[in-house]
């Protein structure tokens, strides 16, 4: 099995060293700093393994059921802390899918889930969604592509990187879906709490007996070095054969980033940070909205949730070569071009990131260069 570079981390790789002076489109909110855990940390705390459980400690797992919505729904056990939502949807992908099976993926997605099956060789099919229909989830494609080999369902809600989402009717034809042929259906939730639009959708592992919910601190609570996320799911053999999966690769949690993500999820804490991501959100997606309604050359489907979202570029050029040159002088600007998601015609913008990423200075230089292209 040789796992390939997707086009999303090939970007990321080339420009590490560009020191860009402005982000638009940062996927995360503003990360806090140590500081602000110090205080909370014990210094004389052992810096093995968290020595409780191989599952994660059992206060981080049940901040994660409480804040999932699945307190009384699913079991401390239910719960599996990951490095992070990715290492979460590895696990389970791959001790999952094997080649003779099929995943359906949605498509623009995350893309880890098709690397995988790729590298399994299992066959993939695509559910397409499409800006011109407000990259609604194509429900009629779905009941057209599930088979008696269909192994996975794999999809994001809100959707990264598009921040559409799911209403609960749509949630229950996804389960409806997946029972009939007996599939697994993986939802990775690392932006839902960040909804603009509604209240927080339903995590699927609480609806599904086969559903699998993954998540973690990275997104909202901007604590993306951590690596500490989640797999929660009510069918115990898939979290034991997930312990056993990591048993043979990362064996064990780092304690510092349980410990620290604990901290965060704490009733207090993790209410006033997720008040203040929301605050934060808002208030720079009204700036962007504004921002791409007075451009003639960008056009984009408002985000109802998440972070960031996708704006079509209707200029005679394509979303890679725009973003090569707006992080070279004089813009020196970083944004993802959408071919990381399948879509060329468009440039990945968004709204996390705080004050650090100048978000302001970003655009000013998106719309200066966008008036070159006259």
């Amino acid at each position: 099995m040789k796992v390939k570079i997707h086009t999303l981390f090939q970007y990321l790789l080339e420009t590490t060293e560009a020191d860009p002076e402005a982000i638009v489109g940062f996927s995360l909110s503003q990360s806090p700093k140590l500081g602000e855990f110090i205080d909370a940390l014990d210094p004389e705390l052992p810096l093995d393994w968290n020595g409780t459980s191989f599952r994660g400690l059992p206060a981080l797992r049940s901040h994660v059921l409480r804040e999932t919505g699945l307190e009384g729904i699913c079991d401390p056990d239910d719960v599996l802390i990951t490095a992070g939502a990715a290492e979460a949807n590895y696990l389970a992908i791959m001790q999952l899918l094997e080649p003779d099976d099929e995943i359906i993926i949605e498509t623009p997605g995350w893309p880890q889930a098709e690397v995988l099956a790729e590298a399994v060789g299992s066959r993939v099919r695509h559910l397409v969604r499409r800006d011109d229909e407000g990259w609604e989830f194509p429900m009629n494609q779905l009941s057209d592509l599930v088979n008696e080999r269909t192994k996975i369902i794999f999809v994001t809600n809100p959707n990264n990187p598009t921040g559409q989402r799911f209403s609960e009717s749509e949630l229950g034809e996804l389960v409806n879906q997946a029972r009939r042929v007996g599939a697994w259906l993986i939802v990775d939730e690392v932006y839902a709490g960040l909804e603009w639009e509604g209240s927080r959708s339903p995590s699927i592992a609480g609806l599904y007996e086969r559903g699998i919910t993954t998540g973690s601190v990275s997104k909202a609570l901007g604590l993306q070095g951590l690596r500490t996320g989640w797999l929660i799911c009510r069918n115990r053999d898939l979290v034991m054969d997930a312990v056993i999966l990591r048993e043979n690769s990362s064996e064990i949690m780092n304690v510092m980033g349980e410990v620290i993500a604990e901290v965060a999820m704490r009733p207090d804490r993790y209410g006033a940070a997720m008040k203040k991501a929301r605050e934060d959100g808002l208030a720079n997606l009204a700036k962007l909205d504004s921002f791409v309604l007075e451009e003639p050359k960008l056009s984009w489907v408002r985000p109802r949730a998440g972070l960031i979202g996708l704006a079509r570029l209707n200029a005679d050029i394509d979303g890679d070569e725009f973003a090569k040159r707006l992080l070279t002088s004089p813009y020196r600007t970083f944004l993802l071009p959408g071919s990381a998601y399948g879509q060329p015609q468009h440039i990945r913008i968004g709204v996390g990131g705080g004050e650090e990423v100048n978000l302001q200075l970003g655009l000013s230089r998106v719309s200066s260069l966008l008036k070159t292209l006259d």
